[in-house]
């Protein structure tokens, strides 16, 4: 069991890129996670597929017979357009087929009875004004938590490096613009942390903790460079973070995020879950 404090340890399906999802939650779960993260995408649950509403069905069913808790992430590469990576996004001129987008998956999420729907802003055009970009990502990420509180599933802003909100002080002041709204929560990546944010990751899990955290992605990265390692591979206070989770009181799902080990997702993931292990006080894990 890898249960910690009420914190459910996960992986990440965009690690098992190249495994069928039901194989991919098998050993996920074989492995003694307790929880998922799971990225819609063409061979993973992808929510424009005509049977979606059936197979995110079929999916509950098999999470619910592996005891994995489950969040929705919404980073596939060519999902939305197979020649532009992540595009087009919240803060692009067209930006209504990403919105499309993060509602079904928020259908999905209400569907699988998932934590919450974890998302970003994606990249700035240069040719789109500061000011144009925070009003499009007040007015999209407005119309998908209509949609969230349809369902009552909530979203997880994640600030990712070299995005238009790549810092957690950004994700909260779009938070505040926005009215504060109960479904508008923080997904937070430890080792986004360690590349881009000022404080190191404990204190940014201790800011953003206060009731905001939704998601936890956890990962290995060095000072400003975004290149997701395994763990002890980067700067990581991997002890510390960790510690930080468990005193905040933070009780949802810390997913690990590899999205380029798929060629060895087991053993990576295996290797994960035994650093994760060693990281954490004896009586930590049951």
């Amino acid at each position: 069991m890898t249960q910690v404090d009420g914190i459910r340890l996960g992986y990440g399906t965009n690690g098992f890129a190249n495994h069928r999802l039901d194989d991919a939650l098998r050993t996920i779960a074989d492995l003694g996670y307790t929880a998922v993260a799971l990225t819609l995408d063409h061979a993973h649950l992808d929510p424009f597929a005509p049977d979606a509403a059936a197979e995110s069905a079929r999916v509950a069913r098999l999470l619910s017979a592996l005891g994995l808790r489950c969040v929705v992430e919404t980073g596939a590469r060519y999902l939305l357009d197979p020649r532009r990576k992540h595009h087009p996004t919240l803060v692009c001129d067209e930006p209504g087929a990403r919105i499309d987008f993060l509602c079904r998956a928020v259908r999905v999420a209400a569907e699988l009875g998932a934590d919450c729907v974890s998302f970003w802003s994606g990249i700035k055009p240069s040719t789109v004004a500061a000011d144009t970009a925070r009003e499009r990502m007040r007015s999209g990420v407005g119309r998908v938590l209509q949609e969230c509180e349809r369902h009552g599933v909530p979203l997880g802003l994640e600030p990712e490096p070299g995005m238009f909100v790549q810092h957690l002080q950004q994700a909260l002041d779009l938070r505040t613009q926005l009215g504060e709204p109960d479904l508008l929560g923080i997904t937070l990546d430890v080792g986004h942390c360690v590349a881009v944010e000022p404080v190191d990751a404990a204190a940014c899990v201790r800011r953003a903790a206060a009731g905001l955290l939704v998601n936890v992605q956890l990962d290995d990265m060095r000072r400003g460079v975004h290149e997701h390692l395994e763990f002890g591979e980067g700067e990581l206070d991997l002890a510390g973070t960790l510690s930080a989770l468990r005193e905040t009181g933070y009780r949802g799902v810390a997913a690990v995020e590899l999205p380029r080990h798929s060629h060895a997702a087991p053993e990576v993931a295996g290797r994960a879950l035994s650093a994760l292990r060693a990281a954490l006080p004896s009586d930590a894990v049951g």
